[in-house]
């Protein structure tokens, strides 16, 4: 073991750059994803050990990352820092499992929508640290929005490995754990709203006469082009709308007509809706 003891026992001295092993259990997109920014920023496959269930994809992953594929048991016992990234309806037996195999030495990271840390906590031995994080799908480019929360023995310095962790795949915040809800609901499920969008878009596109590729283009790099001048910029969107929106031109007319069909209302209904969802997914696990 690496960074173990210093995880548990001495967080003031340790540093989130110190060599530490890292076990990813349940190695679909997400976990992949990570596997690879983890690797992107300098990360030696020897440090790494990911799960997965189908023999066929863990042979892929073997041979694209040089990571080696392992059973439950062995990855709990060897890593440092375990990255639980299972489906929230795999979390009942894995954590049986993970219970007999784990201690107040292994940083324990939940990937899993809706599940809060007090039930690692209660189902794992006492003292073990829980940092909650929800990321999105963007990880799989490098440009993930992720969010962490610390449990109850989670220190500043398993915050600061997480943030590093989930740094490799793009930006990370630290939130109270009450706002996790709030946040799987925005930048969790965030994504599929942009692509909901962009997808009516080109639609709108077809219809109006346009040939399918070129609509697939100008939508596109409209929405990379928008989401830049907001991150670069850092002016408020309003104003950003403000300056495409001319008197009495066509921007304004469509943005009428957005409001007479109430999509804002139908947005902030749609969130509200995912945050409930959240909710009902964490206390579907409570014991």
């Amino acid at each position: 073991m690496t960074g173990c003891p210093a995880l548990g026992s001495a967080p003031g001295l340790w540093h989130p750059a110190a060599m530490t092993t890292i076990a990813v259990l349940g190695a679909g997109k997400i976990g992949e994803a990570l596997l690879f920014g983890l690797l992107n920023a300098g990360r030696s496959p020897d440090e790494l050990m990911f799960t997965e269930r189908y023999p066929d994809r863990a042979a892929h992953l073997e041979r694209t990352y040089q990571v080696r594929a392992v059973d439950t048991t062995t990855a709990a016992r060897k890593a440092d820092v375990v990255v639980v990234s299972v489906k929230p309806q795999d979390i009942d037996p894995l954590l049986v499992e993970l219970a007999g195999l784990i201690g107040s030495g292994t940083l324990v990271v939940s990937l899993c929508a809706g599940l809060p840390t007090a039930l690692y906590e209660r189902r794992l031995p006492e003292g073990v640290p829980v940092v909650r994080a929800m990321p999105n799908t963007p990880m799989l480019v490098g440009e993930a929005m992720s969010v962490i929360s610390a449990g109850r023995f989670a220190t500043d310095a398993h915050l600061e490995l997480t943030e590093e962790l989930l740094g490799s795949v793009g930006k990370v915040l630290r939130v109270p754990e009450s706002q996790q809800d709030a946040v799987a609901a925005l930048s969790g499920s965030g994504p599929a709203y942009f692509f909901y969008l962009v997808e009516a878009l080109i639609d709108a596109g077809i219809m109006i006469g346009l040939p399918r590729p070129m609509v697939a283009e100008l939508v596109t790099q409209s929405a990379v082009g928008a989401a830049r001048m907001l991150r670069d910029t850092g002016k408020h969107p309003v104003l950003l709308r403000e300056d495409v929106t001319s008197p009495g031109g066509t921007t304004i007319m469509a943005i009428r007509e957005l409001e007479r069909h109430g999509v804002r209302a139908a947005l902030l209904a749609a969130i509200e809706a995912a945050r409930e969802r959240s909710v009902e997914l964490g206390a579907l696990h409570h014991d």
